[in-house]
């Protein structure tokens, strides 16, 4: 019999938030980004929840104008590694840039994230679009990478990354202390990759976990990264804002999948969410106006900036039409930029709506626990989502959603009371990858 399809949930832990002045909230933790212990309370609540997995952002270039928890926060594999040990079931998920890394190196991080925790890592795999991001690897902006071959070159390092993984058959290590045989040599493998980007001989010293590879996460939008997402994702971190743009994103990355040859259903796909919950709807607008109300127009087009490759957006009249900006912002969030600069136009906003609305957009997800829940399930059953990622937008933003979001979908059977497995293939329902060197199974062998 097949089994019910049920909501993936994942929690973004952020430290003091998103929001550039969420820090400054009466409730806020002002060293939340650098706190351990909050973060081992987050995660521990989160698998409290029987959430899927915890995950960590990540990004290689500040400046003063930066969100404030860009300024100071934990690196993801480091943090992860830490909160494994605090954790038994729960994923771990981080973000790496395949444009400012060695594919060895970031293998075999991996790998030993998913041997401590046993299962239960997984990779963000970005792109790096900021061109400062260059300045802190002995180059310049202008050699930082362009758009279409971040993704060429990240596609490299993937085909790099599984096949290090594969280095060791599952019974290579033999450990037979009478014979002093440790080893099985005709069960290790070398790369001996050769591409236009990487040379990497191999093997990797380290083995498979008992979920045979981190799962790969990805979060592009545009043309190249969904592309990217369909060739090699497990699971895919999305933005869209409508039910209607997620179905439309949902059946697009899923039928690109199809065509590569790739089983769409071992695609999970997890539109990201900021919820606002309050016992009444007025109680969710007053916690969102608190919110917004502490953002300042002169940070709102700092935030903004960001987006446009750090653009002063301060030498503009605030009040006028948005800025014409050509290809700006192209080259490093391309599908956030776009979609900016083509509402601006649709909608006739001025330069002051559109940072005030980047900065501090109104979520979807806001209301009381029934309400926020009922659009989790239509987003669901519409196909326009296999789960979500739930980032808190005020503080207390993902103990009240397991306190008195989850409980409904479990109600509903919407949503799982006990995990399925110890690894986070399993808890996603994506399969263990063969090994490419093992022999392979016959359905005679079986029996």
């Amino acid at each position: 019999m097949t089994k019910k399809r049920q909501i993936k949930l994942g929690a973004i832990l952020h430290g003091v938030g998103g929001n550039i002045s969420g820090w400054r909230h009466p409730d806020a933790t002002t060293n939340a980004s650098v706190n351990f212990e909050l973060y081992k309370k987050w995660t521990r609540k989160a698998e409290d929840g029987k959430f899927d997995f915890v995950f960590i952002a990540d990004g290689l270039y500040i400046t003063e104008k930066s969100i404030p928890h860009f300024l100071n926060r934990f690196e993801p594999l480091t943090i992860l590694s830490a909160l494994a040990g605090v954790s038994s079931k729960i994923g771990l998920v981080g973000t790496l840039s395949t444009s400012y890394s060695e594919p060895f190196t970031v293998s075999r991080q991996f790998g030993s994230l998913d041997m401590i925790s046993g299962g239960r890592a997984g990779w963000n795999v970005v792109t790096s679009p900021l061109e400062g991001s260059a300045l802190n690897y002995g180059k310049t902006e202008q050699q930082h990478p362009s758009h279409s071959e971040r993704y060429k070159i990240a596609d490299e390092y993937l085909r790099v990354a599984t096949g290090l993984w594969d280095s060791w058959e599952d019974d290579a290590f033999v450990r037979d202390k009478a014979s002093g045989v440790f080893f099985d040599p005709a069960k290790m493998h070398a790369l001996h990759h050769k591409g236009d980007y990487f040379s990497v001989k191999g093997p990797l010293n380290i083995a498979r976990s008992p979920q045979g590879q981190p799962v790969i996460f990805q979060a592009g939008a545009s043309e190249s990264g969904k592309q990217f997402a369909a060739q090699w994702a497990n699971a895919i971190f999305t933005g869209q804002e409508t039910a209607e743009e997620g179905k439309l994103y949902y059946d697009d990355v899923k039928g690109r999948a199809r065509a590569l040859g790739r089983n769409p259903d071992e695609i999970v796909i997890l539109p990201g969410i900021r919820p606002i919950i309050g016992s009444t709807l007025e109680e969710a607008e007053r916690k969102y106006e608190e919110i917004a109300g502490l953002v300042s127009i002169d940070k709102a087009l700092d935030f903004l900036g960001r987006f446009f490759e750090h653009h002063d957006f301060s030498r503009y009249p605030l009040d006028e039409p948005f800025p014409e900006l050509g290809d700006l912002g192209r080259n490093s969030f391309q599908s956030g930029t776009d979609r900016i600069k083509a509402r601006a136009k649709e909608e006739g906003l001025t330069l002051r709506q559109v940072a005030l609305q980047t900065a501090t957009p109104k979520p979807t997800f806001l209301g009381t626990p029934e309400t926020v829940a009922n659009k989790l399930q239509a987003w669901f059953e519409a196909g326009a989502a296999d789960g979500f990622i739930v980032g808190a937008a005020a503080p207390r933003g993902l103990e009240e959603f397991v306190d008195h979001v989850v409980p409904i979908l479990q109600k509903r059977g919407l949503f799982r009371e006990e995990y399925e497995a110890d690894t986070l293939r399993g808890n996603l329902g994506i399969p263990v990858p063969a090994n490419r060197y093992a022999p392979k199974t016959t359905d005679a062998a079986i029996v």
